[in-house]
């Protein structure tokens, strides 16, 4: 499906990751322009051509505030505004309760929620002046039902549900809608690493999701706001 993102200025957190990296290229080659935003530099590699016009920025705590509003500040004087955010940063660790150390529990509340948190409140401001602002979460369908290990990661991505719904509240009378996609398995080289006897013909491939975020950040989805939504594949 053709998307209408021809010129739209698409910002994305954890850009230089499998699934950030998958989004930023769906969005650029549905016409958008697309800034990419990690804590790590930007990777020295060179990027598919398809990102050759992308505003890399690389350094940026998505926990601070003023770091992460300074680059949304960039972002706006390198294209003139901002008109969708796509909050892809986030972590994951496997532990129990009873074996595992709480100190988890505060890093994924800071890498899955506080980044996305933080990454909307700086950029509220550039998507209002927006026609059609646009923020999508990555949440987790683990966070709707969690099982053994995936305590503090299921909390943390529950909370990111909680924020898109509330966010999008906030928001529903000045145009900006926001939604989260709540993937099941991604298909990436640490999750094949992680699991190698999977059926990996089940779970989502990254592009798939993308695809699934791209239509969210379109104008053909401008009634959709507060949405969560299942991307399972066949897990």
């Amino acid at each position: 499906m053709s998307l209408n993102l021809d010129g739209r200025v698409v910002a994305v957190t954890g850009a230089f990751g499998v699934l950030g990296m998958a989004v930023a290229l769906e969005v650029a080659r549905q016409g958008g322009r697309v800034a990419l935003i990690d804590r790590v530099e930007a990777p020295a590699v060179q990027l598919p051509g398809e990102l050759a016009g992308a505003l890399l920025l690389g350094g940026v705590d998505l926990t601070s505030f003023e770091s992460t509003q300074t680059a949304v500040q960039r972002i706006v004087a390198h294209f003139g505004g901002l008109d969708s955010l796509v909050n892809v940063a986030g972590g994951f660790r496997w532990e129990t309760l009873e074996a595992g150390d709480l100190a988890s529990w505060d890093f994924l509340y800071a890498t899955n929620l506080r980044t996305a948190a933080t990454a909307c409140k700086a950029a509220l401001p550039a998507l209002l002046q927006s026609d059609a602002g646009r923020v999508v979460n990555i949440g987790a369908g683990a966070a709707q039902k969690a099982s053994v290990g995936m305590g503090a990661y299921a909390a943390s991505k529950a909370g990111v549900a909680r924020l898109t719904e509330s966010l999008a509240e906030e928001l529903k009378d000045t145009g900006i809608t926001v939604n989260a996609v709540l993937p099941s398995i991604i298909d990436t080289p640490q999750n094949r690493a992680d699991m190698p006897d999977a059926d990996i013909e089940r779970w989502v491939k990254p592009s798939e999701l993308a695809s699934v975020i791209a239509f969210l950040l379109s104008r053909q989805a401008q009634v959709i706001t507060g949405a969560l939504v299942p991307v399972s594949g066949r897990v």
